[in-house]
């Protein structure tokens, strides 16, 4: 199997350019040179935002190519439309933030859209221009050889996002913890890699259509989630659980301050953790436990030092420790 990958040298591209690479596939990257692809792979280098940026994909054939862009849908208008006569297979990487907020809780790949603009050079509003990467490349490859994937909460190695890395951190500075409740709140993630491989999967059976991409609703919970990092970290940090309204009464912001969680009962909770994965896992998905995504992230943060890189795109993440004590009553 011949695959381009579009953005292949972090988290989510990084698992993908991995994952192929271990099938024995034919791996080609395409990216900007900023940072070392996988040895295997091979290189080439272009930014798809400026003149001629993808003048090193003017030549070659791929069987499927898996895009990963995040921001104006021109960009990926344009490498559609140049590789539609030589590739066979379009994936592109979505978003749950596609859906019209907010989608009610059990949603599918059915429930209403935002508006997005395929031809559009602005990134003012990542849901819309995720929607307009979606029908760029729907509109250069046809509905039969496009694949949209709508991931929600992915988690794992080489996050460069900030949420697991920042909940390892806070764990190893050991002591007492915000644990925001209930313990029983059931969360939806996606290891990376298992978004990976069913990834992979997907184009060698040419799959088309959107697909929601999370865990199935119960794969854990938030109190099985915090265990299990004070657990795989080993320090003394003491988990205090906290009532939501406790939380937000002291004006602590969910999913950012305190990332993953969100309080449950609100649209929120219906948008980011509710979602109805069942076409997903029909085909082949599959999702490791917890403790291995938790665990195989020490060990990547600890090989680097213990911080984690962020892109610049991204807000920080974590809430201010003087917040935290002051809930806390320290």
């Amino acid at each position: 199997m011949k695959l381009l990958l579009l953005g292949g040298t972090e988290f989510a591209g990084r698992a993908l350019v991995e994952g192929a690479l271990d099938r024995g596939w034919d791996v080609t990257v395409f990216h900007r040179g900023n940072h070392p692809v996988p040895q295997g792979a091979r290189s080439l280098n272009g930014d798809r935002t400026a003149p001629g940026g993808l003048d090193a994909l003017a030549e070659g054939e791929w069987d499927a190519v898996v895009d990963t862009w995040s921001k104006a849908p021109r960009a990926v208008r344009d490498t559609a439309r140049l590789l539609k006569g030589r590739v066979g297979h379009y994936a592109y990487v979505s978003t749950f933030s596609v859906y019209t907020w907010a989608p009610p809780a059990g949603y599918d790949e059915s429930a209403p859209l935002v508006t997005g603009d395929p031809d559009s050079d602005a990134f003012d509003d990542y849901a819309v221009a995720k929607r307009g990467s979606e029908l760029a490349l729907e509109r250069e490859f046809g509905t039969d050889r496009s694949l949209h994937v709508r991931a929600g909460l992915l988690l794992g190695p080489y996050e460069n996002v900030g949420r697991l890395p920042w909940w390892l951190g806070r764990i190893e500075r050991g002591g007492p913890v915000l644990a925001p409740g209930p313990r029983d709140l059931r969360i939806q993630y996606l290891d990376v890699r298992d978004m990976a491989e069913w990834i992979l999967d997907a184009v060698e059976a040419g799959l088309t259509g959107p697909y929601n991409m999370v865990s199935p609703s119960g794969h854990t919970t938030m109190g099985e989630f915090l265990d299990t990092l004070v657990e795989v970290v080993g320090s003394d940090a003491e988990l205090r659980w906290t009532d939501p309204q406790v939380i937000l009464d002291a004006g602590i912001q969910p999913w950012t301050e305190l990332p993953v969680w969100v309080p449950p009962g609100t649209d929120m909770q219906d948008a980011v953790h509710s979602a109805d994965v069942s076409r997903a896992v029909a085909t082949g998905l599959r999702c490791r436990p917890v403790r291995e995504t938790v665990a195989d992230t020490w060990a990547w943060l600890q090989s680097i030092g213990g911080k984690a890189p962020l892109r610049p795109d991204r807000p920080m993440k974590g809430v201010d420790p003087a917040v935290e004590a002051k809930v806390l009553g320290l």
